[in-house]
């Protein structure tokens, strides 16, 4: 990934902010661009920008409620009805891939959220497509050209999405070491191929089915009635109905491909998700991903 194409990313992103922000935003040197992460507004309080080594105020900015409604209805593209679904869960997904996530007054109802007013502060998620960033890894997680199930381990903001991303891509289209197959991508929060309008706004690969905006345990076993997958793909695993969804599937003939928090083998077994995921002995590898930034490197550790 080139600093000029993580800089355009940025670029698009601030294409969401209202002029007076936008313009403030565009300010940056090349450099920072390509490092930001998120842009983050809060009501009343300067823009923020998430960046590896921490949060930086952009000067002379002020966040007014106007500035984050202006956001909110650019994201939806104007129609928030169109996208109440999404909001109901806290986020919004723009054109270009772009996540934006949502704070407010949740308005509970039945046995759920029904959707956020007051919008008080908005994260803009930039993704960034690293493609190959996989490829060292690929072939220690192949058995005979095909995946091994796997899991990827890494902090908050480590990577992981990015990395699950590439797999998901090399796995479907092929390369060197493997034939292409076909992946069922579990996409719950629109991060991994961020969808707009039905169309993967990242890219997944050709031989890719992404079931969107749908929690794991449900999602599962509708992919393995309806699309029998080669491979199962599932960003950040964490709660028990998720373990259960993963367990179930491992005997139906596809391969697993699931993140989960941790920055260790050790801490994962701390936590009871943890343990129960490597309790039923579904997974036969973990990808661990150390450092952030520029000293960012994966290895591979066996679980079996």
């Amino acid at each position: 990934m080139t600093e000029e194409y993580a800089a355009s990313r940025y670029e698009e992103a601030c294409a969401l902010l209202p002029l007076r922000l936008r313009t403030a935003a565009l300010l940056l040197p090349l450099r920072r661009k390509a490092q930001v992460e998120e842009i983050r507004l809060r009501i009343g309080r300067q823009v923020y920008l998430s960046l590896p080594d921490g949060e930086e105020p952009l000067t002379g900015t002020t966040v007014t409620r106007s500035d984050l409604e202006q956001t909110l209805d650019k994201a939806a593209e104007y129609s928030r009805y169109a996208a109440a679904e999404t909001i109901r869960h806290g986020y919004v997904t723009a054109a270009g891939g772009f996540r934006v996530g949502l704070c407010g007054t949740a308005l509970p109802g039945g046995a759920g959220n029904e959707g956020v007013r007051d919008v008080s502060s908005l994260a803009v998620r930039i993704p960034r497509v690293r493609e190959g960033a996989a490829l060292p890894l690929l072939p220690q997680l192949l058995e005979e050209g095909r995946l091994s199930s796997t899991l990827v381990l890494s902090p908050p903001g480590g990577g992981k999405t990015t990395l699950l991303r590439d797999l998901v891509r090399l796995l479907s289209q092929g390369t060197e070491y493997n034939s292409p197959c076909r992946v069922a991508l579990v996409d719950e929060r629109g991060e991994l191929a961020a969808v707009h309008r039905g169309r993967p706004q990242l890219e997944v690969g050709c031989h890719t089915d992404v079931m969107d905006g749908c929690p794991k345990h449900l999602a599962v076993p509708m992919l393995l009635r309806a699309m029998t997958p080669q491979v199962i793909a599932l960003d950040e695993v964490a709660l028990p109905a998720d373990v259960d969804a993963v367990c179930a599937a491992a005997g139906c003939g596809a391969a697993l491909l699931a993140t989960v928090h941790a920055a260790s083998l050790d801490e994962l077994k701390t936590r009871p998700v943890g343990r129960a995921l490597l309790a039923c002995g579904v997974f036969r590898q973990a990808v661990l991903i150390e450092g952030r930034g520029s000293g960012r490197k994966s290895r591979v550790e066996q679980l079996t």
